[in-house]
């Protein structure tokens, strides 16, 4: 049940966090640092923002959700388990042989509008969207969230002046900025300042946030212009909430591989 109680978005948080550690340490996978920088982003759209049905996923006027960062699915599955898309005891086959709950995002799976893992191809799907929103005249929304890193890829930036140009303002555009991409610091790596200015060069409203702060979260995807498409960008931490992967490279691709790693990331979470 959407909600405006920013104290329910607040425990859906933690659950996402909760189910991403115990998922990614059964399954050996990688991406929880991301997952984790997410979860407050995820929390409140679909805790008081996503206008969709659990029960009929597919239902025409739903809002459109696209993880354009597909290698961050641990925490997308947790929140539709957790919205009861499909049971929670599903998510104990993350990543394992015969579950469709695969290590990238899977349209196979209930709530799951697009199958993702190349990086830049969430934004320019989602355009089309909401381009065909526009033009048949329907009032559902779509929101992409991408990575800081995935904007290296030029296709994120051809949908962003095409998006601009079209003044597809039921289009949210919603950026994990949380500095750490694969291979090194985002500034190190390709630096993406000043990125705010960007967006509006092509004609986007922008909402600079603290990714972690439910209330501002919940205010920028509530404020869409009438004229121009909306970027949020967040500025969050990578692996947030876990004291030893914060700002920590490694956890792009590791897990906490021991039962002693497992336990301490789940008591910090919990407390």
């Amino acid at each position: 049940m959407i909600t405006s109680d920013l104290s329910e978005c607040a425990a859906l948080a933690k659950q996402i966090r909760i189910h991403a550690i115990n998922m990614v340490h059964r399954a050996n996978s990688s991406h929880i640092g991301g997952c984790l920088s997410m979860a407050d982003l995820l929390a409140v759209l679909y805790g008081s923002t996503l206008n969709v049905r659990p029960d009929d996923p597919k239902w025409s006027e739903r809002d459109r959700f696209i993880l354009s960062k597909g290698h961050c699915t641990a925490a997308v599955y947790a929140v539709l388990a957790e919205r009861s898309f499909f049971p929670i005891a599903e998510l104990e086959g993350f990543g394992q042989p015969g579950s469709r709950l695969m290590a990238h995002v899977s349209s196979h799976v209930p709530g799951v509008e697009f199958s993702t893992g190349s990086l830049g191809h969430g934004l320019p799907f989602g355009c089309g969207k909401a381009l065909a929103a526009k033009r048949l005249g329907r009032a559902w929304r779509t929101f992409v969230l991408l990575s800081d890193g995935e904007l290296d890829e030029g296709s994120n930036w051809e949908a962003i002046l095409f998006a601009g140009h079209h003044k597809l303002n039921n289009l949210f555009a919603i950026v994990d900025f949380n500095k750490i991409q694969s291979l090194g610091n985002v500034n190190e790596v390709l630096a993406l300042d000043p990125l705010a200015d960007k967006f509006r060069a092509f004609h986007w409203a922008v909402r600079e946030i603290d990714g972690h702060n439910l209330k501002q979260i919940q205010e920028a995807f509530a404020a869409a212009p009438d004229d121009r498409p909306t970027v949020v960008i967040a500025h969050t931490i990578k692996g947030k909430g876990v004291d030893y992967m914060e700002h920590q490279l490694r956890y792009h691709y590791s897990a906490p591989r021991t039962a002693e790693q497992l336990q301490d990331a789940l008591r910090q979470l919990e407390s």
